[in-house]
């Protein structure tokens, strides 16, 4: 085994594609190929499963991979030590259902960092794509929740796919809606109030699971139902059409806009909202410091870590 093979790996797993890796490492693909089945062989175990999609590691080449990048760290550190390289590029990657406190997050994280070059990833995407990003390591944080209705199930589904779901904070349901909606008129929202506005709720791809909806409540029936896949989108319909969605109550005032504002609705759930990280792979300094910093901007809206 060589290091350079790793590199390779490192490399190909970045991009999910041998050819991109090819033309990214300036060599040919039967020879990075090549590389990789003689990494393969002499590992006896098979690390990529190769596809006309293009390339996924297999179970044991994700266990493979989280000690390569172990020993791409280490001898990074003997080389910027001895050889006085350049540090490696800074890289961390979360992917997250749809919460402000998580950009927020994000963005102090980046704000307080002291490296010159980093590669960040924020991924607000559907419940399915956080598991299939943990899965593959494509990111090494989730953020999402879990409640009465989909945690057996979201449980199974961390088992299957080795994650581990770890508690930050639980909220009792809230509607978020417009400042001048009747609705934002009220201290508490009963479920009955909602059924004359338009419910708001994210979209979840081919797998539209109630199971994977970001919304609880998702089975209840709606007269009047939209659909959207961002944020953005979902706060616009709040003030145009006098919209609504469920979810934990807290907001941002650094990046929303003062004319969404959070109701408490009536009902015995509550939310359980936590990150996940794979079983094999240890956080990085830096997933640390987001987790950090994520707990102190939850703290500030009167919210206890667990």
């Amino acid at each position: 085994m060589r290091i350079q093979q790793l590199e390779y790996l490192e490399k190909i797993v970045a991009l999910g594609s041998m050819n991109e890796a090819a033309k990214a490492l300036y060599m040919t693909q039967p020879s990075l190929s090549s590389a990789i089945k003689e990494l393969e062989n002499e590992m006896s175990i098979q690390i990529l499963v190769r596809s006309k999609a293009g390339v996924r590691l297999t179970e044991e080449g994700r266990e493979f991979m989280s000690y390569a990048q172990q020993v791409m760290d280490q001898v990074q550190l003997l080389e910027e030590k001895y050889k006085h390289t350049q540090p490696r590029k800074q890289t961390f990657s979360v992917s997250a259902q749809h919460y402000a406190f998580v950009v927020h997050a994000f963005v102090e994280l980046i704000n307080d960092l002291d490296v010159e070059e980093y590669q960040f990833k924020l991924r607000e995407t559907e419940t399915e794509n956080i598991l299939e990003d943990l899965s593959r390591f494509k990111s090494e944080l989730g953020i999402l929740y879990l409640n009465s209705f989909n945690e057996k199930v979201m449980m199974k589904l961390f088992k299957e796919r080795e994650l581990i779901f770890h508690p930050l904070f639980q909220a009792k349901p809230h509607v978020f809606v417009s400042n001048t909606s009747p609705l934002g008129q009220k201290d508490i929202v009963e479920l009955e109030d909602l059924k004359e506005y338009p419910y708001l709720s994210y979209e979840q791809g081919e797998r539209n699971s109630f199971y994977f909806a970001e919304e609880i409540l998702s089975t209840v029936e709606h007269r009047k139902e939209i659909k959207v896949s961002d944020r953005a989108t979902i706060f616009n319909l709040m003030v145009g059409v006098n919209g609504y969605t469920i979810s934990s109550g807290v907001l941002s005032k650094k990046l929303n806009d003062d004319k969404i504002i959070a109701v408490p609705l009536n009902v015995s759930d509550q939310m359980t909202i936590g990150y996940l990280k794979h079983r094999q792979k240890e956080l990085s300094p830096v997933a640390q410091q987001y987790l950090q910093l994520l707990g102190d901007h939850i703290r500030g809206y009167g919210f206890d870590i667990l």
